[in-house]
């Protein structure tokens, strides 16, 4: 599946710590964006033997392309994992050149790869040369890995699989300390990624403050005479507001984040009961059991937070849901609320 059509995209945008298997196939359902992503995962914790670290790549069916997205610094680690990705089943390699953690950035991974354009395009063609070498037939048979991930990739890859070439795309940032869009977008472009979603804040501001539209429009324009594709994230708040943004900054598409929190109607404009958020809850719940049975449930408290708002008396129905330690537990706590609901 082509994750990328030519423009009027809607997807979701990647997130550590939420955008899970069981968080993408809710979405993936209920939602229908044009383009999913995994949680970032690190290619020298991989190359490292972090075994535990590929269950962001957990894939489940899906009409929906999923990217994979990988982060770190070293070209060489950047290669294994994106053969990885591609074994895995995913329609396209993303690599994170904008997460803002410190302990991530001052590492020179994530964001702090804008302080070395050189190194980003070595890495961005090290991933490009592994979708390459991918599509003419390499296996994670030929590469050097670790037994244990190794053996997760073979239990955890689709029994067929049509090679073709896997599209590689960047998610960055507008600057570090300051705004450097014009001089940082032209190295990205020069080393030709198919996509690149910029987030319209710097790495300083992390999430504070307000997205800047106009460095992301500036950016569509750098990339009109090119083959990359220009996509816009920050401050979403609804499918209506995407398709603004797209109409009035020309990008190719649209990346929605924390407006999809507890939310995943919001792709197709669709306002829901809260019957349905509530039973879509419980849904999710089950969905992670299944698609993640070693994973740990106490991550879905912050989820069950998201979708249990505006109704009465849902402050404390969010309260004994932070006690939760199984989808039983949940299903214990939901159903008299929603039986109050219909």
């Amino acid at each position: 599946m082509n994750p990328w059509k030519t423009h009027s995209i809607i997807g979701q945008a990647p997130m550590d710590g939420v955008t899970d298997a069981a968080f993408r196939y809710i979405t993936d359902l209920h939602g229908k964006p044009d383009v999913l992503f995994t949680e970032f995962v690190s290619v020298e914790g991989v190359g490292n033997g972090a075994v535990r670290l590929l269950n962001a790549l957990i894939t489940h069916e899906t009409r929906t392309p999923i990217i994979g997205q990988i982060y770190g610094t070293d070209p060489h680690h950047f290669y294994t994992a994106a053969i990885i990705v591609a074994e895995l089943g995913f329609s396209g390699i993303d690599i994170n050149m904008g997460c803002p953690d410190a302990s991530i950035s001052k590492r020179g991974a994530g964001a702090g790869l804008i302080r070395t354009p050189k190194r980003a395009q070595e890495i961005i063609r090290a991933v490009q040369k592994a979708s390459q070498d991918w599509n003419d037939g390499i296996t994670i048979d030929a590469i050097k890995v670790r037994n244990s991930i190794y053996k997760w990739v073979k239990e955890h890859k689709p029994a067929q699989r049509i090679r073709t070439l896997l599209p590689v795309s960047v998610k960055t940032r507008i600057g570090l300390d300051e705004i450097s869009t014009s001089e940082w977008i032209p190295h990205l472009l020069e080393a030709q990624p198919t996509a690149i979603t910029i987030h319209g804040r710097t790495l300083k501001q992390m999430y504070s403050g307000q997205a800047n539209w106009e460095e992301i429009g500036k950016a569509a324009e750098m990339a009109q005479n090119t083959k990359t594709l220009i996509l816009g994230n920050g401050d979403v708040h609804s499918r209506n507001d995407a398709l603004s943004k797209i109409n009035e900054y020309g990008v190719d598409g649209v990346l929605m984040g924390r407006a999809s929190f507890g939310n995943p109607w919001i792709f197709n404009g669709e306002e829901v009961s809260n019957k349905i958020r509530l039973e879509t809850a419980l849904e999710h719940c089950k969905a992670f059991e299944r698609l993640t049975p070693d994973g740990h449930f106490l991550s879905l408290r912050k989820h069950l937070a998201w979708y249990c708002k505006h109704f009465r008396n849902s402050a404390n129905v969010r309260d004994r849901l932070m006690r939760v330690t199984s989808s039983n537990d949940v299903e214990d706590i939901l159903d008299s609320v929603i039986s109050v609901l219909e």
